[in-house]
């Protein structure tokens, strides 16, 4: 693998860990439907603000998610709404795994 090669397969990675924990994709998924504060997610997410804004941090740094400011709150929205086609994805993986499984017990 050529250092170009091995630097897309890097920053992949690095997306992929920033949406691999649940409170990121649950944030994510809120997102998706608007933007939201951070007092909002928090309420949602159910943990404190700090936990949160450290959530939001690393979905900023990975470019997934951008921030305003508007008066003392910060705003979020996805930067990049075809996220969500990764997440489809995702549940195609989980359905086909789930039949194949109920096909061993049958």
């Amino acid at each position: 693998m050529n250092k170009k090669k091995k630097a897309l397969f890097e920053a992949r990675a690095q997306i992929i860990k920033a949406i691999a924990h649940p409170t990121r994709l649950f944030i994510v998924d809120e997102l998706s439907r608007k933007e939201r504060c951070v007092a909002e997610l928090t309420d949602m997410v159910g943990a404190d603000m700090s936990t949160v804004s450290k959530h939001l941090a690393i979905l900023k740094s990975s470019g997934i998610v951008s921030a305003e400011k508007r008066g003392s709150q910060m705003y979020y929205r996805l930067r990049v709404p075809c996220i969500m086609n990764f997440f489809g994805c995702v549940e195609s993986v989980l359905k086909t795994t789930s039949r194949d499984q109920l096909e061993l017990l049958a």
